[in-house]
């Protein structure tokens, strides 16, 4: 069968394709604004890291002239920080070079689809196809600004936790490694105990890399839901914290919408993390509360507190992403997330979305 022909008036499906190539073009950039933003924030880094790669290939270029003079730890350390800098630079630097490259590639597109639009404005008969093209909603330009952020601020702190965990630990085998292979020129029984500590280590750093897999993306998330994980999550928290950390589940426990477990897995797990690290807290209570469409997640804590007004435009001010980017997920999905603090008397955070 033959395919249909279109017989509506070539100005009318000239007129759906402008419309578009003007789709298309408002698509790119978007696009193109993520990945310059991307691309900004990559080179800052890049920037900073080459400073700090140099000094750390300086200090082990010091301590290989003068090996004599250091301690193994000290020898041990200067060669850590020398290799996972020079790591994570070329990782940096390949980013940068895939971003830059998908740039040129939005941009060229960009250019195409304008001069196409530029042309259709000069055929008599259409509307102005061109008009509207130079300005963005804001509230879409908002809420993209709003998600790159978060991205690169969980990015960043994914980065140093593999800079301070995993990478750190698979350089300092590489070191033990070299020391045992040298150990055999000493004899045997050096060799043995030089072996040990290297399994020994081998098996902290596996135990290091699962606990950055689960903190990374919990399996049993997917698989179990979030009362299981979360609780899964506090009794590990409370034995590497040290913290007393109690969890109550009010209504039945059951599976909600995948995007709202993670959001109440994400939300715990950054509040116990800032009570850890600042509230100077013994006590922490959990609790969440399934039942009715909406659900509640509250964290209180007997720590220091702080002055919330104060703590909230300071961490605008200087774009750090731990409360602003809990605010700013929490609201994309129409829930809430409200502090109760002062100084000297702890502090209260409850979260609300809704379940579906």
């Amino acid at each position: 069968m033959e395919d249909s022909q279109d017989t509506r008036d070539p100005l009318e499906r000239l007129a759906e394709l402008i419309e578009q190539s003007k789709r298309a073009y408002m698509e790119i950039q978007n696009e193109l604004k993520e990945v310059e933003v991307l691309l900004e924030q990559t080179s800052g880094e890049i920037e900073k890291l080459d400073q700090r790669t140099t000094q750390a290939a300086n200090k082990l270029r010091h301590v290989e002239t003068n090996l004599n003079s250091y301690a193994r730890e000290d020898i041990k350390e200067a060669y850590t920080a020398s290799q996972a800098a020079q790591l994570r630079l070329v990782m940096l630097r390949s980013q940068a070079e895939q971003l830059q490259a998908r740039a040129e590639s939005l941009e060229s597109q960009s250019n195409q689809l304008r001069s196409f639009l530029d042309v259709a404005d000069e055929i008599p008969g259409l509307s102005s196809p061109g008009a509207g093209l130079e300005s963005s909603p804001s509230a879409a330009d908002s809420v993209i600004m709003r998600i790159i952020e978060a991205q690169e601020g969980e990015r960043q702190r994914l980065a140093r936790q593999m800079h301070d965990g995993p990478a750190q630990s698979l350089t300092n085998l590489i070191l033990q490694a070299e020391i045992v292979e040298k150990s055999f020129d000493v004899g045997a029984d050096r060799a043995r105990e030089e072996l040990t500590n290297l399994k020994n280590a081998v098996n902290a750093t596996f135990e290091k890399t699962m606990d950055f897999i689960f903190e990374l993306r919990p399996m049993m998330l997917d698989d179990l839901g979030a009362v299981p994980t979360v609780r899964r999550y506090i009794e590990d928290f409370q034995e590497k914290s040290g913290l007393a950390i109690s969890f109550d589940v009010i209504g039945e426990e059951r599976r909600l919408a995948p995007y709202v477990e993670v959001t109440v897995f994400r939300v715990i797990q950054e509040l116990l993390h800032n009570v850890w690290q600042h509230a100077q807290a013994s006590h922490v209570q959990v609790g969440l509360n399934l039942q009715g469409s909406t659900v509640e997640v509250t964290v209180e804590d007997d720590g220091s507190g702080f002055d919330v007004d104060e703590v909230t435009a300071s961490a605008k001010e200087r774009k750090t992403l731990g409360i602003v980017a809990m605010q700013q997920r929490l609201e994309m999905l129409g829930g809430t997330l409200q502090f109760d603090s002062s100084l000297g008397r702890g502090t209260k955070v409850s979260m609300h979305v809704p379940a579906t």
